[in-house]
């Protein structure tokens, strides 16, 4: 997973988040957005994880 899509994909979400809030969004519309929010954010977690495994693995191996 990159990193950087992530955090722009997760960025995105948040403003969309943040505009629907303001547009007068029914709770259900929101809830939506912002589950999704959290799915980002644990896709974000887990990958920073494998890349610090990656190079924890590389500076103990090598």
């Amino acid at each position: 997973m990159d990193i950087q899509s992530l955090t722009v994909w997760i960025r995105t979400r948040y403003e969309q988040l943040k505009a629907g809030k303001d547009a007068g969004q029914t709770s259900t519309e929101l809830a939506l957005i912002a589950g999704a929010l959290l799915v980002g954010a644990g896709l974000l977690v887990v990958a920073i994880r494998a890349k610090l495994l990656q190079k924890i693995g590389i500076i103990n191996g090598g």
